[in-house]
C-alpha cells in the first residue's frame, strides 16, 4: 500500500468512536444522509445504514481510502472487459451478462441468451417432448445461484419442476431421482470446465438412472451449461443442446448466463428477463454514481469499518422473508470466495483483515436460535436485515405484519439496548444493523438484490487492495482428494487413520 493508502488508515483508525445513540442525537438530518431509496424496475429498495457507525468523518475517510486505492480505475476497468483478474490474465464480465459493459462482450450475451431463450420457449412448448422435471446438477456458482431464483420465484406454481442437485453425497441424487419419473425429465449439467468431479461423477449416475428407466437416449436428455462447449460434445452432449457462456464470466457470478437456465425453465423467460433488468440498474447505479451516493460502495464502507477499525471477524443476513431463506448461503460463497484472501492484488502479503465471516438465516426462525448472542453476547456481529413490504402470502396480514414487526424491531433493539440492575436481564445495544427494504420482492427486485451484493463485494476488495475474481484456497483440497481416489500417497497420522478406518 502506498504512502497516500496509509495516511488513509492512519486517520481513519484516529477517528472518534461515539455510539449509534449519540450519532443520532447529534445529526437531526442522519436519516436523510444514510438512508437512501432507489427507484428500481421492481418497485423501490431502501437501503438504510443509519444504524452503522458511518459518520460525515468516516464517509470523508473512506472516501479518501477508495481515491488512494484506484477505486475509480478499477471499476472502470471492470466495466471496460478490461483485465481486472491478473493471477488468472481474465477479464469478470458478469454486467455484461445484463447489458451493462463492453459492446462487443453485451452482443455476445445477448445472442447467447436468445439462445437460451429459444430453447427454454421449445421445451414449454413441448419440441422435446413431455417435460415435466428438470435434475439440475452442478455446484458452487452453478447450483447456488439457481437454487436461489428457484426457491424465490418458482413457488406459485413452476412451469417446470426443477431439483437442484450440487452434492457428491448420492443421497442428494436419489433425492431428485425419487422426485422425478424418468420419462419426463431432462439433465442440466452445469459446470464452466466441464471436469468439475463431483458435477461429472452425479451426471455420469443421472444418464445411468435415465438409461436403468428405459429412456433410450439418455445423452438426448442432456442440456451442457458451460464454458467449455467443445468438453461437452466430447461427453456425448448434442452440440444443440449445449448453451455456453463466456470464460469471462467466473463461477460465483454465473447466475446471468446460461447458467441460469433453469430459472428461466421454472419461471419463465419473462421472469429471467427481469432478474437481469434489475441487475442491470444496480450495474449502472453503480458505474454512475460516486463516494457516498454509490450504495454498494457506501455498504463497503461500513463493512470495512467493522473488519479494520472495530475487530469483527463475522457479518450476519438475515431474510425476512421464507423466499429469500438461501440468500444468506448465497452470500457465503459470494463473499468469502471472492474476499477470503491472504494476499494482495499486486501478490504482497495483506495488512489487516480480509473478508468476514458471512453467516445468516430466516426470520423469525433465527430469533429464536441466534439473536441472543447478537444482543447479549461479547462479540460485536454487525447485522444485515433484508424484508419487502408487500407480502409473498395471500394468508391474514396479520403473519406478515408480525414478520416487518419482528425485523424491524430487532434492529432497534440492538441499538438501543436496556439497563437492568439484573445482568443478565441487560442489553448493551449500540450494536449496529443496516437493513433493506423492498417495495415488494419479484424477479427485477431479486437480480438487484444480487448485483447489490456483487458490487458491494468488488467494493470490499478494492478498499483492502485484493483480487476478487481468483479462488485458489478451494484447489489444495480437492487435489489432496484426487490424490486420495489414485492412491500410493502418502498423509499424515491422522488422515492415514481416517482412510484405514474407513476402508479407503
Amino acid at each position: 500500500m502506498d504512502q497516500a493508502g496509509q495516511s488513509a488508515w492512519q486517520r481513519l483508525r484516529a477517528l472518534p468512536r461515539p455510539k449509534l445513540s449519540e450519532l443520532f442525537a447529534a445529526d437531526g438530518e442522519r436519516l436523510d444522509q444514510f438512508a437512501t431509496k432507489l427507484d428500481l424496475p421492481g418497485g423501490a429498495i431502501r437501503f438504510d445504514w443509519s444504524k452503522t457507525h458511518l459518520d460525515s468523518a468516516h464517509l470523508a475517510g473512506f472516501a479518501e481510502l477508495a481515491e488512494a486505492m484506484g477505486f475509480a480505475e478499477r471499476r472502470a476497468a471492470l466495466f471496460a472487459g478490461a483485465v481486472v483478474n491478473p493471477s488468472e490474465g481474465r477479464a469478470a464480465e458478469h454486467t455484461a451478462e445484463r447489458g451493462v459493459g463492453k459492446d462487443s462482450s453485451v452482443e455476445e450475451a445477448a445472442a447467447l441468451h436468445e439462445r437460451m431463450r429459444l430453447l427454454v420457449e421449445a421445451i414449454h412448448a413441448g419440441v422435446l417432448g413431455d417435460v415435466r422435471h428438470l435434475i439440475h446438477i452442478g455446484i458452487g456458482g452453478s447450483a447456488l445461484g439457481p437454487a436461489l431464483g428457484i426457491d424465490a420465484l418458482a413457488r406459485d406454481g413452476a412451469l417446470c419442476d426443477v431439483h437442484v442437485v450440487s452434492n457428491i453425497d448420492g443421497c442428494a441424487l436419489e433425492a431428485a431421482f425419487a422426485a422425478c419419473d424418468p420419462a419426463t425429465t431432462l439433465v442440466a449439467v452445469a459446470s464452466k470446465t466441464f471436469t468439475t468431479t463431483e458435477t461429472m461423477i452425479n451426471a455420469a449416475s443421472a444418464l445411468a438412472w435415465l438409461g436403468s428407466n428405459g429412456v433410450d437416449d439418455a445423452y438426448g436428455r442432456v442440456i451442457a451449461l458451460t464454458a467449455a462447449p467443445d468438453k461437452a460434445v466430447e461427453w456425448g452432449v448434442d452440440e444443440t443442446r449445449i448453451l455456453p457462456f463466456p470464460e469471462s464470466v467466473g463461477g460465483r457470478y454465473s447466475l446471468w448466463s446460461s447458467i441460469g437456465f433453469p430459472i428461466a425453465l421454472a419461471a419463465g423467460w419473462d421472469a429471467f428477463a427481469e432478474i437481469l433488468k434489475g441487475a442491470a440498474a444496480i450495474d449502472r447505479h453503480f458505474r454512475d454514481s460516486n463516494g457516498a451516493d454509490n450504495l454498494p460502495l457506501r455498504a463497503a464502507f461500513a463493512d470495512v469499518l467493522y473488519t479494520h477499525l472495530r475487530g469483527c471477524q463475522t457479518r450476519a443476513c438475515f431474510a425476512y422473508d421464507e423466499r429469500l431463506r438461501l440468500l444468506p448461503s448465497y452470500l457465503q460463497q459470494l463473499e468469502m470466495e471472492s474476499n477470503g484472501k491472504s494476499a494482495t492484488i499486486d501478490g504482497k502479503p495483506l495488512e489487516g483483515s480480509s473478508a468476514p465471516i458471512t453467516w445468516g438465516g430466516v426470520g423469525t426462525d433465527a430469533q429464536h436460535a441466534v439473536f441472543q448472542l447478537l444482543h447479549q453476547g461479547t462479540v460485536l456481529v454487525p447485522v444485515d436485515f433484508i424484508a419487502a413490504i408487500q407480502p409473498g402470502d395471500d394468508l391474514d396480514p396479520a403473519h406478515h405484519r408480525n414478520l416487518l414487526a419482528n425485523c424491524f424491531g430487532q434492529g432497534a433493539a440492538l441499538m438501543a439496548g436496556r439497563e437492568s440492575a439484573d445482568r443478565a436481564r441487560a442489553y448493551p445495544g449500540d450494536r449496529p444493523s443496516a437493513t433493506i427494504l423492498c417495495d415488494a420482492l419479484n424477479p427485477a427486485t431479486l437480480g438487484a438484490l444480487i448485483a447489490f451484493h456483487e458490487h458491494r463485494t468488488f467494493a470490499n476488495a478494492v478498499l483492502i487492495g485484493i483480487n476478487p475474481f481468483d479462488q485458489f484456497g478451494v484447489e489444495l483440497g480437492k487435489e489432496i482428494a484426487k490424490s486420495i481416489e489414485k492412491g500410493g500417497a502418502r498423509f499424515d497420522p491422522s488422515t492415514e487413520a481416517l482412510l484405514q478406518a474407513a476402508g479407503i
